[in-house]
């Protein structure tokens, strides 16, 4: 429930939100108070934390209280309580225990919107362990790249996805569902039936890390960076003040497990909160998610615009079925055009808003479902009470409203910002006191922040953020590409597309059935969301005098040809 703490701010406890509460941002920002914020999420102190226990043992008290509804098509809805999975990531433990996983160790799970994926993450935590999120629509090269520079001791898969972990063999343990006994692997539910679950969770202090993600830059390959647990006080007040996740919602975060935005989000906030989240196993369709929405009773959406605007287009016809359902919506993964604010409204009645965050950050500028503040078509909103967020120029000096800068985290005034570096990486990007996001944005005369544009080549498609380094080491490996180069091309419907321009080998013809060729090739060594969905062959690519490759060059090209010709990209 919430409680009063001196000075009026609303704070929640380790039962979850019970009332409504609406409070000024302006106010909710000045009374925060960060020990306040911490003692809620973790009353053990900060020596004495572990993420299973925050996010599920301590909820598992009441036999009845569900934290997962799991939905597949063609299946019953199953809802799986804090209880039952207490005792299932217990088991677990000991399994991977007994593989050698300790406290700091790193486990991976290549596993679709599932309960065993939930098992594992829980039972990772317990052990004192990191979690790996391994995204189902990587192809062999992206797992077996991020899964050795981890130095993962575990993989657990599923025999859909066991092929592309084939590669793995003997540098880690795999653990499969629904392996058998006929393998090399481990079967998931024997092993798991084979143990007791009687070992504790393993204390570990705020600074621990409980996460390793990779994320996606331009000069080089994925970079990875741990999160340590202190992050799921941040992770909460995100999901309180922006998503407004109350007791009683039915929410489904649409975002998959496998990316930030789904684990942080979908998995750690709503789980630390001690309330029910909702994994949907199945290809996202337009049908599809009116249909779940619907028949789950969702009250509480989040997802990105790329996935909104796929349900606009089906029309409001297929809207009305849900139309007064769900009361609150929430964007994150790209900036949210003001049509999808006004369509959700009139059409599905129910408000939508924006919110921005990165990988490294989580979110941190929002227009807030729970706190009372002006909201501005196109506007990314104001920052999440316990982060500073300020706009300044590229040596850290703050600008006023209206001047074009870079959105950055003052470091010294935001209590809830964990970000520190990369692991084992140059860390760019911090500046004085001053987090530098990359983004371009502009500060309005009331506070909130307006985008402008991004100020790197990170390429922005259907919500996931691709990094171009990536998709040019693999088109690189292509035996007809010599040269190659990555942009986002502007995309009415993904916000942007990639694009790739490939300098051949000499004697090699270019053509339709080569390009097809290529972004089969791609598609499978990378993932279906990051292959080039267009090609274009060229003699030559735009370089400086000591042959650094001029990205921005190109993509300022497709950018023009768009706004010239209004063409359309392939889909």
């Amino acid at each position: 429930m919430d409680h009063h703490p001196p000075g009026g701010r609303l704070v929640l406890d380790r039962t979850g939100p019970a009332i409504d509460r609406t409070i000024d941002h302006r106010r909710a920002s000045l009374e925060f108070d960060a020990a306040q914020a911490f003692a809620a999420i973790f009353p053990e102190g900060p020596d004495g934390i572990n993420a299973c226990h925050t996010c599920c043992d301590r909820h598992a008290d009441d036999p009845r209280r569900v934290a997962l509804r799991y939905s597949k098509p063609g299946e019953a809805l199953r809802e799986i309580t804090f209880a039952t999975l207490a005792r299932q990531a217990a088991r677990f433990a000991d399994v991977l225990a007994g593989r050698g996983v300790g406290k700091g160790d790193r486990v991976a799970g290549l596993l679709p919107r599932t309960p065993e994926l939930l098992v594992t993450i829980l039972a990772t935590w317990r052990l004192g362990a990191v979690y790996q999120p391994l995204f189902t629509a990587f192809g062999p090269k992206a797992i077996e790249q991020r899964v050795r520079e981890a130095g993962t001791k575990v993989v657990v898969t599923d025999l859909a996805n066991r092929p592309k972990a084939a590669g793995l063999a003997g540098a880690c343990t795999l653990v499969t569902v629904g392996a058998g006994d006929a393998g090399p692997d481990l079967d998931f539910w024997a092993a798991l039936e084979a143990e007791s679950g009687v070992s504790e969770a393993v204390a570990c202090g705020a600074e621990d890390p409980f996460l390793i993600m990779f994320t996606s830059g331009t000069t080089g390959p994925a970079k990875p960076l741990f999160v340590p647990l202190k992050a799921i006080v941040a992770f909460v007040a995100y999901m309180r003040d922006a998503v407004d996740l109350r007791l009683g919602d039915r929410f489904w975060n649409v975002a998959d497990p496998g990316w930030a935005y789904g684990l942080y989000y979908a998995v750690t906030g709503p789980l630390a909160m001690g309330l029910t989240t909702t994994f949907h196993d199945g290809p996202f369709t337009v049908e599809d998610t009116y249909r779940t929405i619907r028949d789950l009773g969702i009250t509480n959406l989040a997802g990105s615009p790329t996935a909104f605007r796929f349900l606009i287009a089906a029309g409001p016809g297929a809207a009305a079925a849900v139309k007064g359902q769900l009361r609150a919506v929430s964007s994150a993964g790209e900036p949210l055009n003001p049509e999808v604010i006004r369509w959700f409204a009139e059409h599905l009645g129910t408000t939508i808003h924006d919110h921005y965050g990165q990988t490294e950050l989580g979110m941190v500028v929002c227009n807030h479902h729970a706190l009372a503040h002006p909201v501005r078509l196109g506007s990314a909103g104001f920052a999440v009470p316990g982060h500073r967020v300020v706009v300044v120029d590229a040596e850290g000096r703050e600008l006023g409203p209206g001047e074009p800068g870079i959105l950055a985290v003052d470091r010294t005034r935001s209590p809830l910002m964990w970000f520190s570096g990369y692991w084992e990486r140059p860390t760019a990007g911090f500046v004085g006191d001053y987090y530098l996001s990359g983004d371009t944005v502009e500060a309005q005369e009331d506070g909130s922040i307006a985008f402008v544009g991004r100020a790197d080549d990170v390429i922005t498609s259907s919500g996931y953020r691709i990094g171009p380094f990536e998709v040019e080491s693999a088109l690189i490996e292509h035996p007809a590409v010599a040269e190659s180069a990555v942009v986002g091309k502007p995309d009415p419907d993904r916000t942007e597309l990639v694009k790739a321009f490939v300098v051949l080998k000499g004697g090699v013809a270019p053509d339709g059935a080569l390009a097809e060729g290529i972004q089969r090739f791609v598609k499978q060594r990378l993932s279906a969301h990051s292959y080039p969905r267009e090609i274009e062959f060229v003699e030559a690519l735009p370089k400086t005098p000591s042959g650094k490759l001029q990205r921005f060059i190109l993509r300022n090209q497709e950018v023009a040809k768009v706004a010239m010709t209004g063409g359309a990209a392939p889909h």
